[in-house]
C-alpha cells in the first residue's frame, strides 16, 4: 500500500488551467461524447482509440490531441503512456460486448475478446498512467462501467462477467489508493442508444434497434458524457464512488417500460 500522504493546503482549481485528460475509446459513442465535453468544459483532451482516421477528425474538431490507441496491446498503451507529459484525469471507456449467448453456448473467443477488452484493458492502461495521475496532485480515474456490473441478467454473460470484473477493479483501486492524492469513480450506465453498441452485440440493425424498440427517451451518449463530466469536475475532496444512470423508462435490468408494449 501507498505511504499516507499530508492533505494539500489549496484546492486544485477545476477546470480550465491546463489540465489533460485521456480518454480511451473516443473514436464514437460515450468516448466521443465525453471528449467533446471535457474540451468544452476546458481540458486538454487527448482522445484514444484504434480507429484514428475518426479520431483525428473530432480532435481536430474540439481541439483535441489523437492517439492511436490498442487497449489489448501492451506495447501500443506503452507507447500512449511515452507520449505524454502529463495526466490528470483518465476515462477508462474503452469496452464492449461482442454476444449475447447464454452460457451453455458460450463461444469461449467471445469471451476472452470481452474480458481482454473491459477489464485487462483498463488494468494496462490504469497501471501505465496511474503514475502521471498520482504526480498531478489531483488525478481522477474515471471507469465507465455498466448496470450489467451490477446485476446479472439471461443472455451474454461474457459481457456481464467482464463489467462485474470492472466495478470491482475499481472498488479494489479506491483501497489501494487512498492514501494516493487519485480518486476512482465508476459510472455505471443502464440503457444507452448509440450507432454501435447494440450492434456489435447482436451483429444486425434489426436486431439492434429491437433492443430500444417502445423505449421512450432511451439515454444517449451525450447523457453519460454530462454524468462524467459533474463527476470530475466536483471538488477533489468529493469522491464520486459509483454513480448508475438509465433512463427514467428502465427501472431495473429486467423492467423496462416500452410503449408497444
Amino acid at each position: 500500500m501507498s505511504s499516507p500522504v499530508a492533505p494539500s493546503p489549496s484546492r486544485v482549481p477545476f477546470p480550465g488551467t491546463g489540465r489533460v485528460a485521456v480518454v480511451t475509446g473516443a473514436s464514437s459513442g460515450i468516448g466521443a461524447a465525453t471528449a467533446e465535453r471535457l474540451a468544452a468544459e476546458g481540458f486538454e483532451v487527448v482522445l484514444a482509440a484504434r480507429r484514428l482516421d475518426r479520431l483525428t477528425a473530432l480532435a481536430e474538431r474540439i481541439g483535441g490531441r489523437a492517439v492511436e490507441l490498442d487497449v489489448t496491446d501492451p506495447a501500443s498503451v506503452a507507447a500512449l503512456a511515452a507520449s505524454l507529459d502529463r495526466v490528470d484525469v483518465l476515462v477508462n471507456n474503452a469496452g464492449g460486448a461482442f454476444d449475447a449467448n447464454p452460457v451453455a453456448e458460450a463461444d469461449l473467443n467471445s469471451w476472452e475478446r470481452s474480458y481482454d477488452v473491459n477489464v485487462l484493458g483498463p488494468v494496462r492502461v490504469t497501471k501505465a498512467l496511474l503514475p502521471a495521475l498520482t504526480a498531478s496532485g489531483a488525478g481522477d480515474l474515471v471507469f465507465v462501467g455498466s448496470t450489467a456490473g451490477l446485476v446479472s441478467y439471461e443472455g451474454g454473460a461474457s459481457y456481464t462477467a467482464a463489467k462485474h470484473g470492472v466495478h470491482t477493479l475499481a472498488e479494489t483501486l479506491r483501497l489501494e489508493l487512498v492514501y494516493d492524492p487519485v480518486r476512482v469513480i465508476e459510472i455505471a450506465p443502464g440503457m444507452v442508444r448509440t450507432d454501435e453498441f447494440s450492434l456489435n452485440r447482436t451483429g444486425s440493425q434489426e436486431k439492434a434497434d429491437a433492443v430500444y424498440r417502445g423505449v421512450r427517451e432511451p439515454l444517449v451518449a451525450e447523457d453519460v458524457a454530462d454524468v462524467i463530466s459533474w463527476a470530475v469536475t466536483r471538488p477533489h475532496h468529493v469522491n464520486v464512488d459509483l454513480l448508475v444512470v438509465r433512463p427514467r423508462a428502465q427501472a431495473a435490468q429486467h423492467k423496462v417500460a416500452r410503449e408497444d408494449g
